[in-house]
């Protein structure tokens, strides 16, 4: 669940991290009276956007004067970037900037801890330092028993060679960050810029946010939930409870469980197809759960083939042949089908698929020989 940057502030805030005052608003009228109400200007006027690159497409304006807000306001208020339309504003108060850092935490799962980064390059992208300077970007790795220590945090910021006048405030926000990232359940937590004010003071002037939906039962999340952006694909399969985040190949994809689904489009990729979606209808694939998946992505125009890849666990594989056919009859398939079933009783389950095999209807023994067979199909239609 990704955070607009208003959001993302807030979220920060409430873990102590200093950020600037300020407000959302969805009018020009409301960016006016919000700056009225901070009465200290010059303050910007930002576009609210899942997306990089709104200072390059004018999506974010300093304003001297209320005439200037409400005009940055109106030009930004439905201003398409990178696809995306503005329908929020950020107006907080300007910052003066002495220098500007990055920092960031998020799951190094080869590694099985956090990663944190931190650089003295901020205020661009950090695959741009990366290329540039990769030496440029200080990095640790946490073991989540240990947590981030004061001492640890410390020798971190001076590897990153920052101001020294930066230090402790730096050494403090990192702290807090940290704790942001692991009370708050986020899979990424990052500060781009992170400035360094004229004052010593040390402040987080943008923030990016992802959180884990799988611990939005331990939260009061129905705020950000209400304004993720998703497109219809993504709309339908959240209603019906399904993990569905659609991409721009041919080949739809169903799986059980975030790693399988994962490997899947690894492997479509790997024999020269392209994933349409990523799908994970998790522990069940009953009838219900499988004929709203075939549903969502019989329903996308660019879908010409769906793979099925179902590693039986808990789930036995009879339950998930019984649960395939009889959601094959709930819903008319425009394109063929492909399934993979493994694991847990899948000869029983692949004896119950054994009769309504066709060309519209394929099985294969591995993944491999699947994906191939499934790009082949979307390739040929």
């Amino acid at each position: 669940m990704d955070l607009f940057e208003y959001q993302g502030k807030q979220f920060f805030a409430g873990f102590g991290i200093p950020v600037s005052a300020g407000d959302v608003v969805t009018t020009v009228d409301d960016a006016v009276a919000v700056a009225e109400r901070i009465g200290n200007y010059p303050v910007v006027v930002k576009a609210q956007v899942q997306v990089g690159g709104r200072g390059k497409a004018g999506g974010i304006k300093l304003a001297a004067d209320a005439a200037e807000v409400r005009e940055h306001a109106s030009n930004i208020l439905g201003m398409d970037i990178k696809g995306h339309t503005v329908e929020r504003l950020w107006i907080e108060e300007a910052s003066d900037i002495a220098e500007e850092y990055y920092a960031s935490f998020t799951l190094d799962r080869s590694a099985k801890q956090h990663l944190g980064m931190l650089s003295a390059q901020g205020g661009v992208e950090i695959e741009a330092v990366a290329e540039r300077d990769p030496d440029a970007i200080a990095k640790i790795w946490i073991d989540p028993v240990d947590g981030l220590t004061e001492d640890v945090a410390r020798t971190w910021v001076e590897a990153a060679a920052l101001n020294p006048d930066a230090t402790e405030g730096a050494v403090q926000i990192l702290l807090k960050l940290y704790r942001a990232y692991v009370e708050g359940d986020a899979d990424l937590v990052e500060i781009n810029p992170l400035i360094l004010k004229p004052t010593g003071e040390v402040h987080a002037l943008d923030a990016k946010v992802t959180l884990d939906n799988n611990a939005a039962f331990r939260h009061e999340w129905d705020e950000y939930e209400a304004t993720q952006e998703r497109d219809e694909r993504e709309e339908a399969a959240h209603a019906k409870g399904l993990q569905y985040v659609g991409l721009d190949g041919s080949v739809g994809i169903i799986a059980n469980g975030a790693g399988l689904a994962m490997s899947t489009l690894d492997v479509v990729n790997q024999v020269g197809g392209s994933p349409a979606n990523f799908l994970d209808i998790g522990g069940g694939a009953n009838a219900d759960v499988m004929a709203g998946a075939l549903e969502v992505i019989n329903n996308d125009p660019s879908v010409t083939a769906i793979f099925i890849n179902i590693f039986g666990g808990i789930t036995r594989g009879e339950e998930v042949a019984n649960g395939i056919v009889e959601a094959l009859g709930r819903v008319q398939i425009n394109s063929p089908i492909v399934i993979r079933l493994d694991g847990t009783n899948a000869e029983e389950g692949r004896a119950i698929l054994e009769p309504h095999l066709s060309d519209a209807l394929q099985m294969q023994p591995t993944m491999l020989d699947a994906a191939r067979t499934v790009v082949a199909l979307a390739g040929a239609r």
